[in-house]
Formats: C-alpha cells, structure tokens, sequence
C-alpha cells in the first residue's frame, strides 16, 4: 500500500510562485509514474503534469505549459510541482497520483488509470 501526503498549498496572488510536495511511502516509488492533477469547484479532475520513475518523460497540460514543472526526488520519495506565474484560474485542489504499475506510464493524463491518491491541498490564487 503506498500512500501520498501533499503539501505546499496557499493563497497567493496572480504572478507569484508555489512548490507543492507530495511525499510517498512504499518501497516502490522509484519505479512508478507520478501525476499531478487539479480539481476547481464545480469542475472535473483535470491533468496537470506527470513525471516518469526516473524522470526522463516529463508531460504537461497545455494550460500550464512554460509556467509549471514538474520533478522528482527519488531518495527522498517526493513529486514536485513548482508552480510560476500563477493565475486566478489555476485555483483548485491539487492532489498527486501514482501508478503502482513499475515502469508504466499510458494514460498518463487519464486520472481514473491512476492506482493512488493523496488528500490534496488547496491553491488559490487571487486577482
């Protein structure tokens, strides 16, 4: 059983910068495909980012493209998302998934292939 804790989340205004966390337990971190996603109110679970076991595939929603990054820190277990630029309409809940797949990554923008989820954590960005 992996499971995921994010961290990072805040308020902050348009223009301004976040990393979020999302620290993993299991021993099997290093091969798995890690995502971002984010889910605003009213809306669907959207794709935001993914990252491959050994970050050598990074992929992104174009809504997000040149102002977020996604990386990966196996020795510590944790995904980030360093988050520039931030605008009002990138408010949501962000929560980060992982494949317990190793070395798989279809579907990597698909939340429902997706094996487990953190809680999430709230961004809010303000005009």
């Amino acid at each position: 059983q992996v499971h995921l804790i994010e961290s990072g989340g805040g308020l902050m205004q348009a223009g301004g910068s976040l990393r979020l966390s999302c620290a993993a337990s299991g021993r099997t971190f290093n091969k798995n495909t890690m995502g971002w996603f984010r889910q605003a109110p009213g809306k669907e679970r959207e794709f935001v980012a993914a990252i491959t076991w050994n970050s050598n595939r990074t992929y992104y929603a174009d809504s997000v493209k040149g102002r977020f990054t996604i990386s990966r820190d196996n020795t510590k277990n944790t995904v980030y998302l360093q988050m520039n630029n931030l605008k009002p309409e990138d408010t949501a809940v962000y929560s980060c998934g992982g494949f317990s797949r190793p070395h798989y990554y279809n579907n990597y923008d698909k939340p429902e292939r997706y094996d487990y989820w953190g809680q999430g954590t709230q961004v809010t960005v303000s005009s």
